[in-house]
């Protein structure tokens, strides 16, 4: 069945001091368009996570991306230097003693604003462990965007359907005019000559006249391949994923056949009937863009 190029997925994982998020979206696009926003300690594995996307997603502009939420913990606070602040402070009350001003009153603030007294956490690598753990949540937000694909593919398949169908109900309901226009085209042409003409006519030759003009408005040809057409894109469409472009150039060709149609017509309830047809194709050729 297929697919639909619209879709999104979301999977956090739970760490001891930390929580990581992974959220991708995805819409229509002619190829694979992958953007991605990655938190610092995991952009080493970029490449990797590109790839794995791109293996399973395919086609679609795509909107991946990995954040982290620090957990609040006392052991998670910014640690103070206290040799530093110690050394500080020492110095700021020799400094007033010396030249017999009072210590400021707020000296506990300006000890902490004092270079390198708030300690900078050290930096993390990844590890084994940990990556392992967020690659199965990567896995796990793309596998969730891939069933709302399926889903929407569902109701887009629902659809195709019914345009299909209703394409083909029309198609036969153009058989009742296509004799009654034999008849109009023919009686046009001798009501014509009889009126313009004060001759006797050959009516023979008349007659063969009608049968190459009718000939060429005959549109049991495009009836056939616009009938194999709209069989081809059901079948095509159970056949799986992938399957938009070519689902694309079959609307294409049924396009073409209902434009001859058209103009083979020439009778105003065949004409009316041909507008409806292409107000079902255009509904056909504007969701099947969205077909991955």
């Amino acid at each position: 069945m297929i697919q639909s190029m619209t879709g999104y997925g979301k999977a956090t994982a739970e760490l001891t001091d930390k929580k990581i998020n992974i959220e991708i979206k995805s819409l229509n696009s002619k190829s694979l368009d992958l953007s991605a926003r990655i938190a610092p300690i995991y952009r080493e594995k970029e490449m990797e996570i590109r790839n794995e996307i791109s293996k399973t997603l395919e086609r679609g502009k795509v909107d991946f991306s990995l954040w982290v939420e620090k957990k609040e913990t006392a052991e998670s606070a910014t640690p103070i230097n206290q040799t530093l602040v110690e050394g500080y402070y020492n110095q700021i009350k020799n400094i007033a003693d010396n030249l017999n001003i009072p210590v400021p009153a707020d000296w506990f603030q300006t000890l902490l604003r004092m270079p390198d007294v708030m300690c900078k956490p050290e930096a993390t690598e990844l590890s084994e462990e940990e990556w392992i753990k967020v690659h199965n949540t990567i896995k796990e937000a793309i596998a969730h965007l891939v069933d709302f694909r399926q889903q929407e593919g569902i109701a887009l398949a629902k659809k195709f359907n019914e345009n299909i169908n209703n394409i083909a109900r029309l198609l036969e309901s153009v058989a009742p005019f296509e004799q009654e226009r034999v008849n109009k085209v023919k009686d046009r042409i001798t009501e014509a000559l009889e009126k313009t003409l004060s001759v006797d006519y050959d009516k023979n030759r008349l007659e063969q006249e009608i049968i190459y003009y009718i000939e060429k408005l005959d549109i049991n040809e495009e009836k056939q391949r616009l009938t194999n057409h709209l069989k081809y894109f059901i079948k095509t469409m159970e056949e799986g994923k992938g399957q938009g472009k070519k689902l694309g150039f079959i609307a294409q060709e049924m396009g073409r056949e209902i434009n001859t149609l058209g103009s083979k017509s020439n009778h105003a309830e065949m004409q009316k009937i041909v507008v409806q047809m292409k107000d079902e194709l255009e509904q056909i050729k504007e969701q099947v863009l969205n077909v991955m």
